[in-house]
């Protein structure tokens, strides 16, 4: 039996021990949205890491490697370079076609209401200046506070995609020494395990990324070729946009449809419906058939993974949850698999 004195000293251990968790959690709750940018940043380090090193290693005629610096340098300045590209393809046709739908928009909401009246959804016709000054305030109850709003959001999105973009530099730099300087804390007979884990972590997480450039791609093209088919003005900018709103679970499919059924109205409201009903087709195929499938092919997670990996992210964390809910479930994957492997290892030695 224990003593006094050491029933007081494990009480009193036991008391630090929950207290030291309890702040440890608060603390990391309090930070939570700080580590979630730490997070984001490792995710898109470990999946540009193949192509760093790809382009890294490539010798020019005999000449020493490349830095690794410029490596992620030429990587970034790609990145700006198709966004720009895109944005100069994108933003002329938009804006042509904003102010003909601008044109268009008090004769299609006069058509509209006619619409209504025939089927009796309306009694009587209100003007788009009423239809406007009607229109609800939003939460904060006058414009300027949402204007407000708006703007602080903006800027605190433009300072977290700086803070990331500035941060997954410095991972993609230090990347080696920090999982050096970690290792030193394991066992020796663990590091090589460790080490083959987290290469297996890194590949499953870039694979994902490559996995989410073909689901845009795939996206970009069907959308492109049924709108041309339905002459839909601008097809290739909705397609475009429908391809970049792929990367985004749940939301960026909606914003492509949106878009296009936006475009088809100014044509008619009979093309609206039908492309409506294209984008609703386009969106079950891909949340039920492509999405699975090409991230069990790319990477190595199971379609049922898939699936309960985007409800619990996006029940946890909403649409960046649901963004960073694949990735997240592949690193777990490896995680499990080595301590399968370990633990399988350790029954074989015992018998």
């Amino acid at each position: 039996m224990l003593s006094e004195r050491d029933f007081r000293r494990r009480m009193f251990e036991t008391v630090l021990t929950v207290a030291g968790v309890a702040i440890a959690i608060a603390t990391l709750w309090a930070a939570r949205e700080a580590l979630m940018l730490v997070y984001v940043s490792a995710l898109i380090a470990m999946g540009f890491s193949p192509i760093v090193v790809v382009i890294e290693q490539r010798h020019a005629r005999g000449r020493r490697k490349v830095p690794r610096w410029l490596a992620i340098l030429i990587i970034y300045l790609a990145i700006l370079g198709v966004i720009v590209l895109v944005g100069l393809m994108v933003i002329p046709p938009l804006v042509a076609q904003a102010e003909s739908l601008w044109t268009k928009l008090p004769a299609e909401f006069n058509r509209f209401q006619n619409f209504l009246i025939q089927h009796k959804l309306m009694t009587h016709r209100v003007t788009l200046e009423e239809a406007v000054q009607n229109a609800p305030s939003g939460a904060s109850g006058n414009a300027v506070g949402t204007v407000l709003v708006a703007i602080s959001s903006l800027i605190g999105g433009v300072f977290g995609l700086i803070t990331i973009l500035i941060l997954t530099f410095y991972l993609l730099i230090e990347a080696n020494a920090m999982f050096e300087y970690f290792a030193r804390f394991l066992p020796a007979s663990r590091r090589a395990d460790v080490a083959l884990a987290a290469r297996e972590a890194v590949t499953k997480v870039s694979a994902w990324l490559r996995a989410q450039f073909v689901l845009a791609g795939v996206m970009g093209v069907f959308a492109a070729i049924g709108l041309w088919f339905m002459g839909v003005p601008y097809f290739y900018v909705i397609a475009l946009i429908a391809a970049i709103g792929e990367t985004i679970p749940i939301v960026g499919p909606v914003i492509g449809g949106v878009t296009a059924v936006a475009v088809a109205i100014t044509v008619s409201p009979r093309l609206a419906l039908t492309v409506g009903l294209y984008f609703l087709v386009l969106h079950q195929i891909e949340a039920n058939v492509l999405v699975p499938k090409i991230m069990e092919r790319r990477v190595g997670v199971s379609p049922v993974a898939v699936m309960i990996a985007l409800l619990v992210g996006g029940a946890l964390w909403g649409l960046v949850g649901a963004i960073l809910a694949i990735p997240t479930a592949a690193i777990l994957s490896v995680i499990v698999e080595e301590f399968a492997a370990s633990r399988e290892t350790r029954l074989h030695r015992v018998r």
